[in-house]
């Protein structure tokens, strides 16, 4: 292998050649990262998240974006199932399925149903449809970009924004959409805070300003209002219509003025650059990790073979080695340990969260239910409700990675002893497929009665009254209806009406109490079942990725043994030889060490360490 150059030589074929070296060596665990690494450099794709409020032009904005009427717009029309757009030589599509109990299925379906789908389709036969995933021919796509879709949240009885959020944790990049009717209301500040935890590059598209002459006040509005929060997202204004309408006609002015200019520039210095930079930095730490590795063992056997002697110390310091690499290897109960303990106590504390939060929902609703009539304002109780849940699921989300990246640094204090230890990228390596259905919906409480019920109700009980005083005033000869009888008539309906009326509001607050804890249990029963399969993922991604770790040590140091016992039982003729080919591939590999940090270096020249 030549000198090598981080921009000299391309990055495709150095991992191809450390493939063949490691495969040489028969270290299948390093052949397995490194081809991972080679097929992340292979196949670039950058995973775009849309997602927003209710009708802010999410469709409309994608099909713009891509030049295509892909997704169906309209005013009763809105995105029920996330649709995933990417790079296909033909247009085909495909329903993503799952079922209890098995791996999720793909079943193509007409491209031309797209803007039809939903969740009794047919295709589905009573499956659940996770998602829907279209190819089709784009330069957009073609350049590795992935659009995203998502079902609009807030509004009652619509997406989930949990489920939102489970998807933009593994994205590369999210645009919240908001039009320019309003400024940013507190749950979409709350939304946009919540997203911009979970994922490192966020943008604020302020949509539909060909709609609004006012955009630019808003604009400013909204501004400040992401300053105030300490939200560090960009917020770029765009027209939907207006690129549409410079495709057509080939009107560079409008193209400019629609916004979509800025918005491809910070796709391409925010995302594809910074994607690309964290692509060279992983790549960079497989690199030299396969370098540190291979070089163990060629080490050792040329020690052996050039000086026996000094390679009998050497067989002594790696059967130390081993001994030592095989305790730890014992001791990997205790690491396990702790990570059984830890999913445990995440489990609990996850599901007391959840709990908490939505127990003080219901609290406060039942107060509000209790002060007020919820038959006037049962559609605000309703938004309300849906707005504080999805709040609550968001932050519950929120906890469960913050606690499961401080327990994988838990487990990574067990293998100090083995160097510096990767931690697992908990939000790529975690495919959350959290429920987007709705949670539900409040049912409708029972209307009051009408006003010439009311009467009825006033006239039957004024009519006790007028009957009982009139007899009583007939002992006095006066007639059954006389002006004291229908006073009494009109005082004892009065009470009886507003008896009745009470006795209604109770019962609409009884019911609309009983409504709302019915709503809620099916929130924490759906929530509870989604925190569990979230967790199993996460328990999953952390004991395999350090029992690779603990795996990868023992195995290095059992090659570098096997390699250094075998020099010291090879043959003299062959010594000078085997040295040859050794003095080669240590070069090869020290090569390849200087390559990726090289690369490193680079990257930190570049723009600092780029978090992943």
């Amino acid at each position: 292998m030549s000198t090598l150059a981080p921009n000299a030589v391309p990055l495709a074929t150095v991992l191809a050649d450390t493939v063949a070296a490691a495969r040489a060596a028969g270290r299948d665990d390093l052949v397995g990262r490194l081809e991972q690494a080679a097929d992340r450099v292979r196949d670039p794709r950058h995973r775009i998240v849309v997602t927003g409020q209710l009708g802010q032009g999410k469709s409309r904005f994608v099909n713009a974006l891509l030049g295509l009427d892909v997704c169906a717009v309209g005013d009763d029309t809105t995105t029920l199932i996330p649709l995933q757009l990417s790079y296909g030589a033909q247009q085909r599509a495909f329903l993503v399925l799952s079922a209890p109990g098995t791996d999720e299925t793909r079943v193509q379906i007409p491209f031309d149903e797209l803007g039809t789908i939903d969740a009794r389709n047919a295709h589905a036969r009573g499956r659940r449809i996770v998602r829907i995933e279209a190819e089709l021919p784009n330069q957009l796509l073609a350049d590795g970009i992935v659009l995203i879709d998502t079902p609009g949240v807030g509004g009652h009885g619509n997406a989930c924004a949990a489920g939102v959020l489970g998807i933009a944790a593994a994205a590369d990049a999210v645009l919240v959409l908001s039009d320019a009717s309003t400024e940013l209301t507190e749950p979409e500040l709350t939304f946009i805070r919540q997203i911009r935890e979970l994922c490192p590059t966020v943008a604020v598209l302020l949509t539909k300003t060909d709609l609004y002459p006012h955009w630019h006040q808003v604009l400013g509005a909204d501004r400040n209002h992401l300053a105030r929060a300490e939200a560090d997202v960009a917020l770029i204004p765009v027209s939907a219509l207006l690129r549409a309408h410079a495709l057509r006609l080939q009107d560079a002015q409008l193209g400019a003025e629609s916004g979509f200019g800025v918005l491809f520039g910070f796709l391409r210095d925010r995302v594809v650059a910074r994607d690309q930079a964290v692509t060279r930095q992983a790549v960079a730490r497989e690199l030299h990790s396969a370098a540190e590795h291979l070089a163990l063992a060629l080490g050792s056997e040329l020690v052996a073979l050039r000086d026996p002697a000094a390679g009998s110390v050497a067989v002594n310091e790696l059967q130390s080695a081993r001994i030592a690499a095989a305790d730890l290897q014992r001791r990997t109960a205790s690491w396990q340990q702790t990570l059984t303990d830890g999913i445990t106590d995440l489990v609990g504390d996850v599901d007391h969260d959840l709990r908490e939060r939505l127990r003080g929902i219901a609290r406060t609703g039942q107060e509000w239910i209790d002060e007020n009539d919820p038959g006037r304002h049962w559609g605000a109780i309703a938004e309300w409700l849906s707005e504080s849940v999805d709040t609550a699921l968001g932050e519950n989300l929120l906890l469960t990675y913050r606690r499961a990246e401080l327990l994988a640094e838990r487990i990574a204090d067990h293998f100090r002893e083995v160097g510096a230890v990767e931690l697992p990228e908990m939000h790529a390596d975690i495919d959350d497929e959290s429920s987007l259905a709705g949670s539900g919906s409040l049912a409708d409480l029972e209307p009051d009665i009408g006003f010439t019920s009311k009467i009825l109700v006033g006239m039957r009980g004024s009519y006790g009254g007028v009957l009982m005083i009139g007899l009583a005033t007939t002992f006095a000869g006066l007639a059954m209806l006389n002006p004291i009888s229908l006073g009494a008539g009109l005082i004892v309906g009065g009470k009886a009406y507003r008896d009745d009326k009470t006795a209604r509001l109770a019962r609409r607050r009884i019911e609309a109490n009983a409504e709302v804890r019915r709503f809620l249990d099916d929130v924490a029963f759906q929530a509870g079942k989604d925190t569990k399969d979230r967790l199993h993922r996460i328990h999953r991604v952390l004991r395999d990725h350090f029992a690779g770790v603990a795996e990868r040590s023992l195995r290095s140091i059992d090659a570098s043994l096997r390699a250094a016992q075998d020099a010291a039982t090879t043959a003299a003729a062959h010594r000078a030889e085997r040295a040859v080919i050794l003095e080669r591939q240590l070069n090869a590999v020290a090569e390849l060490r200087r390559y990726a940090d090289s690369m490193q270096t680079e990257l930190e020249r570049a723009g600092g360490t780029v978090s992943g």
